[in-house]
């Protein structure tokens, strides 16, 4: 849980902790959503607020490659998800971008 704060909501630029090095990634990590249309952004920002009222976290996902409209689709599919699933499926992404973190780190 502790990991999942320190990650910004997707669509935000900032993150509640971190390093500039974890920032950096971030952003470069949503750039695609910073792209989208704003009525796309607005989606997002709605789901986010109804993951966090659902789930009591912020919605987390390897942002990496995925398009907005992607990660729009990703996190409505979630929202229907059980409490245990969906914090399986949290913990997955999270494993995901540490994987890739890491990756960057030792190049």
């Amino acid at each position: 849980m502790e990991a999942f704060h320190s990650h910004p909501r997707i669509g935000e630029s900032l993150p509640v902790t971190g390093s500039a090095q974890s920032v950096g990634w971030s952003e470069k990590e949503q750039q695609s959503v910073a792209a989208a249309s704003e009525d796309v952004k607005v989606a997002l920002a709605e789901g986010n607020r109804e993951y966090e009222q659902r789930f009591n976290r912020i919605f987390i996902v390897c942002a990496t490659g995925k398009s907005a409209p992607e990660i729009l689709e990703i996190l409505r599919r979630r929202l229907r998800n059980e409490q245990t699933t969906e914090l399986h499926e949290a913990a997955e992404q999270q494993r995901l971008i540490t994987h890739l973190r890491l990756k960057k780190w030792l190049t």
